[in-house]
């Protein structure tokens, strides 16, 4: 029997919906195998497994580990090379880390946010109501709003965004060469280590300038406080701005579900309708990816030491046990355990603050533009196949 090679194609089918193939290994068995990059890695394909092991400090989320099955070639490490970041760290390094920037992301500090916020997303669809039409929506809206949050949060110049947008796509384009993605990495590195040594001579009010402290009391190195903002650069407006408007398409392609959103001013409904588009979209398809370190008996396998596993969180979310009728967007479902963050000690830091920036675009935007529409037929649109984070690299909409 042939080992089926992971990730696999969504260029056919509904743009929304996980791949039959994968799909019908979710049926086979809880665990199955599957190749990548030539390896052999385990897959977990159901939802409560996918939760159990993800808690389990027996895998490691450390790519240098033995196993750990990498999705692409990883970038050349150089001088310039700065990492992103605890993300691929363990415990204890990776707690002592995340702990240092965890305060600005806690809900009530978000919530604190969410004026700016909502002013951020009126002055934009203020700028597209009184612009040409038709408008393509991710260069409009969905990756500004975003972006401009994440840069005040940072201390980031926001009229730097060309730069980091453009570099931040080549690194999380699975299609791009190694030397593409290795000077990509570089480039940012090098941007966030110049920023952080004007943090250290300057210092304002904001993240950036509070890892800028923490250099200087000595509890953190100048490379890692850069690396940290590298992390926090690219996922604090990569991901969203994806939910975005692959969010907004969805709703489009279900018009019933819109007309609920749209028509509601519940801030329950807003938020449970968040929730719904995170597990029923699942921009990270890729999986999140673990090495094992010790011999793990589960699901009547064993898991071994040099082991890969593989968390596709897109066929998670929609496994019937734990979301019946997966693959019917409902807005008014209660999806608030899904796991589009991830679960476990490496879940999403920026959750407070992606899930507030939905609620205001999503509680927003189609009230004020209810005759919102597509500008192009739906075969028109380019989807981010090649892209570690999924989306659109453009969506015209007019109204």
């Amino acid at each position: 029997m042939s080992v089926p090679v992971y990730p696999m194609t969504r260029a056919t089918g509904c743009p929304f919906d996980p791949p039959p193939q994968l799909r019908d290994l979710q049926g086979e068995a809880p665990l199955v195998k599957v190749q990548v990059l030539g390896r052999t890695a385990w897959m977990v394909t159901r939802y409560a497994d996918q939760r159990k092991l993800l808690a389990d400090p027996r895998l490691s989320s450390d790519v240098g580990k033995p196993g750990y099955p990498n999705s692409v070639a990883r970038p050349v490490q150089s001088d310039e090379d700065t990492g992103i970041g605890f993300i691929l760290m363990d415990d204890p390094e990776h707690s002592r880390l995340r702990r240092m920037v965890t305060a600005p992301f806690m809900i009530k500090r978000v919530e604190a946010m969410r004026p700016q916020v909502q002013e951020i997303v009126d002055n934009l669809i203020d700028d597209m109501l009184a612009g040409p039409k038709p408008v393509d929506l991710v260069t409009a809206f969905a990756l500004p709003v975003p972006s401009l949050v994440i840069c005040r949060l940072l201390g980031v110049p926001y009229e730097d965004h060309d730069f980091f947008q453009q570099n931040s796509k080549t690194l999380i384009r699975t299609s791009a060469s190694i030397e593409e993605r290795t000077e990509a990495r570089n480039n940012i590195g090098r941007y966030l280590n110049e920023l952080m040594g004007a943090k250290l001579a300057n210092p304002e009010d904001d993240l950036l300038s509070g890892l800028a402290e923490r250099v200087k009391a000595g509890e953190l190195t100048r490379r890692d406080a850069a690396g940290i903002g590298v992390l926090l650069l690219i996922a604090g407006h990569e991901t969203t701005a994806n939910m975005i408007a692959l969010g907004t398409l969805a709703l489009l392609e279900h018009p019933d579900q819109l007309a609920v959103l749209r028509e509601s001013e519940d801030p329950k409904l807003v938020a449970g309708a968040v929730e719904e588009l995170l597990r029923y979209l699942n921009i990270t398809h890729n999986g999140r990816r673990r090495a094992v370190l010790e011999d793990i008996e589960f699901a009547g396998e064993v898991l071994k030491a040099g082991d890969g596993v593989i968390f596709p969180n897109d066929l998670g979310n929609r496994d019937a046990d734990a979301f019946p009728d997966p693959d019917r967007l409902d807005v008014s479902r209660d999806a608030r355990h899904h796991i589009a963050f991830g679960f476990g000690v490496h879940q999403c830091l920026g959750q407070p603050l992606a899930r507030m920036e939905l609620q205001v675009v999503y509680g927003t935007l189609y009230r004020r533009i209810p005759a919102l529409r597509r500008a192009v037929g739906l075969d028109e649109i380019p989807f981010k196949h090649d892209g570690a984070v999924y989306g659109v690299y453009s969506l015209p909409v007019t109204w």
